[in-house]
């Protein structure tokens, strides 16, 4: 389960993880950023369904299930939380480019 996002953090364990909390932060902020652009895309998805031009009766209906569904998304913890446990637990992947590139020239 994810913690709540007004947790404090220790920033010595994060920079750690890559010798530089300014990287590690940089790391996390990525993620977050995917993450939220994968929900938006998510939610924009199930909100097309609702998409239409006509007003009537049934469109009061559609609009209770589009609330139930933006509450849904409203719940979720936020992006930058699930970043920072994926980092902290190993789960994200990275690699630094100016290292892989001063590799190859040796």
């Amino acid at each position: 389960m994810t913690s709540p996002s007004i947790i404090t953090r220790d920033l010595d364990k994060m920079a750690a993880k890559t010798g530089n909390v300014y990287e590690s932060l940089y790391i996390i902020s990525k993620r977050a950023r995917q993450i939220a652009v994968k929900e938006k895309e998510e939610l924009n998805a199930k909100l097309a369904e609702f998409a239409s031009t006509v007003d009537n009766l049934e469109e009061i209906f559609e609009n209770r299930e589009q609330i139930e569904i933006s509450r849904f998304y409203e719940k979720q913890p936020k992006p930058v939380a699930l970043a920072i446990d994926e980092f902290m637990d190993d789960k994200v992947m990275f690699r630094n480019k100016e290292e892989e590139d001063s590799s190859i020239n040796l």
